[in-house]
């Protein structure tokens, strides 16, 4: 997902989907000799493998929402609107195929073609490589308006088209010729599918029945009905059982007896939505279910009476989550209560780990025994809970609260259930009131307290092992308006309640009394602590948010920028970002030490609810009307990000929500063009003129150079190198960190029998420069020779400046010029210093002698005085205000 908005956060991918309102797909793979299923999730296509159901591909992202699907043994074909695309390897689009004016609704592959419908009764045949039309047939849709497609076994080049007048017609595709046309039943026909014996089709009407017919006599076998609207889907058995299963818009499944022409059971509640997708494995007693609920079914017929079990299965929320937290502090599981009254457990790791802990219910027996569709005692919606894992494994860990209910709920974790007690406070325990009901909550740090706010303004305190209230806050009431916040520090020493009449209270965890009261500028609309830095994030109905810190008891930073409601806000785990969503549809992230807003990401959904995971490496969000939940990566531990303050006029890009699988490569370049300006610095060799500037070098180079004779004193061998034998041959080289090879001219010229001081001292690159720097006053490149050079060849190439050496007096003078350069630069300056002080040691004698090098000299000493005289005061101007910063003064 190419990110438009804010570089803080990148989307990732979404958790939690697994199924829409379009039929899967089953697949047989011949070199892998599996089945597998494909599915479309929003944007994308999930194929799973049957035998475990586990995921194995995710496709690329299509531009909008798959309205279609359908696949031959190659490709997968998927259309949204008017477009249809073919994905290869279940990930990549490899064939376009545009041509179409209305949205596509019907698909079949057909050998090397694929049919498509539109819904304005168009039908093409597509050639799937070359992406041309092969055939166009437009149809009148007053007479018969295409709603059925299938291609009969063994029919070569014919299909059977269905319609919603009730009629069939029998095409040849190759010749463009009408075969046969059936009368039909005069009721529209929703659906098609072969049955095991050659000629025989299940057509399925809009009615409840389906008509077992053989098309090549045009007799109608057998006749079924059910009663639960139109027929959506159908498949038969193909391990020797004689059975056809019809899927229904209210989610269940009858399971027909095609000897006994007799329904053979029910399968009812097997989805809580319609079921659009519905096939029997081939060779197995194995049904594959989809349904809009958002769940994948694999039902298994090993038990007596021919019903079905679930003997594998893939869900999420069939209603959006309304709030969603990390659970633990491994940043692996997220909790996230739906509007279908379930909490669930979604893993950022992998979907096995995936897990529901129920629907809320006031009694769990009765529930049972009515069924999901009768249940009177099903609890409202979850609006608010909190988690803590400190003794999951000993009783409930979770509490929740319910959308206009007065009973807070405990969950089990560990047992996947709803826990064992009911928390409500004992004068409610007679008679329900009407208009009070719990609005917050939060557990402490140990696990073992609860407190819960109402909204009449009481809060009490629970144990969560024996369920048992432990006291009130307050006389009768702890606020006089309804609680909007409670929150529980990380000791047990202090409970932080905010009021909608706009007081934050502080009261003592044990003794229940009021330590302090605060008025806010205006009522709030809800809380967030941040434990471990005594941080209280604070929002409001006016829009603005407040920061307080619970040791000073004051507001420390004031945010407004957002435009509606605030939904949720989050901290990262080190408490720095405070992270904000609002019906105005933004994502802000505040940075607290700055009191700034870094980040701003405006989505195409409202987010209702945030939460960072502890680790600080994924932001979730959940959305309005979307039964996923997205992760975000938190860009700034892999990138570089600029944490720059946005203007106060940022107008964010829209993001578009990522899709179910991770960001793709070609996505992420986009991603580095807003931090150009800090990928490409590069840091100069000095910031200012004024500055004195170091070398990067390593101390190594530059610091034992006065000590090289202790060096060489402690590395001396204890006895001499033996000589070998038969020594090998080396090709000469040039002493330095760098090894270069001797030039054979160079060789030739050192052979010479008389002992000639001036041919044996050859003339280093170093030495050469030097003697060109007197007539051009350019330093840098015996600079650059010096600084590539090691310790002990440094003090060679320095001793062969002097006369005796191989030099003279004018290279000397050079190189103290080149030390005045540096100093005057004030460039590699700790270089600078320790060349000086090793020429001064190795030339003291000779440069007291002559008088141009000591006047030289003379002017080098008043310019490093002057510098170690200005770097004085400097270090001591820092340290007085390092001691002074250090002291208990402060």
């Amino acid at each position: 997902m190419a990110r438009e908005g804010g570089g803080l956060f990148a989307g990732f991918r979404v958790l939690g989907r697994f199924s829409g309102h379009v039929p899967h797909v089953l697949r047989y793979h011949g070199r892998h000799r599996e089945f597998y299923l494909s599915v479309a999730v929003g944007r994308s296509v999930h194929t799973y493998n049957v035998n475990k159901l586990g995921l194995v591909a995710v496709s690329n992202a299509l531009p909008q929402d798959i309205t279609c699907l359908a696949a031959n043994c190659m490709l997968i074909f998927a259309s949204y609107d008017n477009i249809l695309h073919a994905f290869a390897r279940n990930k990549e689009v490899v064939h376009t195929y545009e041509g179409h004016k209305a949205r596509i609704h019907l698909l079949q592959p057909f050998g090397d073609h694929v049919i498509s419908v539109d819904v304005d009764n168009v039908l093409i045949v597509w050639n799937i490589q070359s992406e041309e039309e092969y055939l166009q047939m437009d149809f009148d849709k007053a007479t018969f308006a295409v709603s059925a497609v299938l291609h009969p076994s063994t029919y070569l080049n014919k299909i059977l088209l269905g319609s919603e007048q009730g009629s069939l017609q029998l095409w040849n595709i190759r010749s463009n010729k009408l075969l046969y046309s059936f009368p039909g039943w005069n009721l529209a026909i929703t659906t098609l599918e072969q049955a095991p014996a050659v000629d025989v089709v299940a057509v399925g009407l809009v009615s409840g029945h389906i008509i077992v017919h053989n098309i090549k006599f045009d007799e109608t076998l057998m006749k079924f009905q059910q009663d639960w609207g139109p027929i959506t889907a159908i498949s038969f058995r193909m391990d020797g059982h004689p059975i056809m299963a019809a899927g229904s818009p209210i989610g269940h499944i009858g399971l027909w007896d095609l000897e006994e022409k007799k329904l053979m059971c029910q399968m009812q509640d097997a989805h809580s939505t319609a079921i659009p997708g519905i096939s029997f494995v081939p060779g197995e007693p194995l049904l594959i279910t989809n349904g809009a609920d958002n769940a994948i079914r694999v039902w298994i017929f090993d038990g007596p009476g021919g019903t079905g079990r679930v003997l594998r299965s893939r869900m999420g929320h069939s209603a959006p989550p309304t709030k969603i937290r990390y659970y633990g502090q491994n940043g692996e599981q997220i909790l996230s209560a739906g509007q279908d009254g379930t909490l669930q457990s979604f893993s950022t790791v992998h979907e096995k780990f995936n897990k529901s802990l129920g629907r809320g219910s006031i009694n769990k027996k009765k529930s049972k025994k009515k069924g999901l569709k009768l249940d009177t005692m099903a609890l409202p919606p979850i609006t608010v809970f909190a988690s803590e894992v400190a003794h999951q494994s000993d009783w409930d860990n979770i509490v929740a609260c319910h959308q206009g209910y007065i009973t807070c709920t405990t969950w089990n974790y560990q047992k996947n259930s709803m826990g064992v007690h009911k928390l409500k406070p004992e004068e409610f325990s007679e008679h329900k009131p009407i208009d009070t009901y719990a609005t917050a909550v939060d557990i402490s740090t140990c696990g073992n307290f609860a407190v819960i706010g109402l909204s009449s303004g009481q809060i009490d305190m629970y144990n969560m092992q024996s369920g048992i209230h432990r006291g009130r806050y307050g006389k009768e009431k702890a606020h006089e308006g309804a609680i909007r916040g409670v929150a529980v520090d990380g000791l047990n020493q202090l409970i932080i309640t905010a009021g909608s009449e706009g007081l934050v209270k502080f009261w003592k965890f044990k003794t229940k009394d009021l330590v302090y009261s605060t008025e806010l500028s205006s009522s709030p609309s809800g809380i967030l602590l941040h434990r471990d830095s005594g941080i209280l994030g604070v929002a409001f109905d006016d829009f603005s948010i407040s920061v307080l810190d619970i040791e000073t008891r004051k507001i420390v930073r004031t945010f407004s920028g957002h435009h509606g409601q605030i939904n949720d806000m989050t901290f990262s785990p080190d408490g720095r970002w405070l992270v904000t969503s609002s019906m105005d549809c933004t994502i802000k992230t505040w940075d607290l030490p700055s009191g700034c807003l870094i980040d701003c990401i405006l989505v195409d959904s409202a987010a209702v609810s945030l939460t960072m995971s502890p680790t600080g490496d994924f932001l979730a969000s959940a959305h309005v009307d979307d039964l996923g939940i997205y992760l975000w990566s938190n860009r700034s531990l892999y990138s570089l990000v600029s944490l720059r303050p946005l203007p106060a006029d940022y107008e964010p890009s829209l993001v578009t929500q990522s899709s179910t699988c991770p960001v793709q490569d070609e996505d992420m370049t986009g991603d580095e063009e807003t931090c150009d300006e800090m990928i490409g610095y590069v840091s100069p060799e000095q910031l200012e003129e004024q500055l004195v500037t170091l070398s990067a070098l390593p101390e190594s180079r530059w610091k034992n150079l006065l000590s090289l004779d202790v060096i060489k004193k402690k590395n001396k061998p204890r006895e001499p190198p033996k000589v070998p034998k038969s020594a090998p041959f080396f090709i000469p080289t040039v002493p330095g960190l760098i090894p270069r090879y001797v030039a054979p001219e160079e060789e030739n010229d050192t052979q010479s029998k008389v002992v000639n001081l001036g041919v044996l001292a050859q003339k280093s690159d170093f030495y050469i420069h030097l003697e060109e720097a007197l007539s051009t006053n350019e330093y840098t490149a015996p600079l650059d020779i010096l600084k590539i050079l090691g310790p002990s060849t440094i003090e060679i190439e320095l001793r062969g400046l002097a006369p005796e050496g191989g030099g003279s007096t004018e290279v000397m003078l050079s190189f103290l010029r080149l030390i005045g350069m540096m100093l005057k630069k004030k460039y590699n300056f700790e270089l600078a210093q320790a060349y000086l002080a090793l020429f001064l040691k190795l030339h003291l004698k000779i440069l007291s002698s002559e008088a141009n090098l000591l006047e030289e000299v003379s002017r080098l000493s008043v310019q490093l005085e002057e510098t170690w005289i200005r770097l004085q005061a400097l270090f001591n101007q820092s340290l007085c205000i390092l001691t002074y910063m250090k002291s208990a003064l402060l």
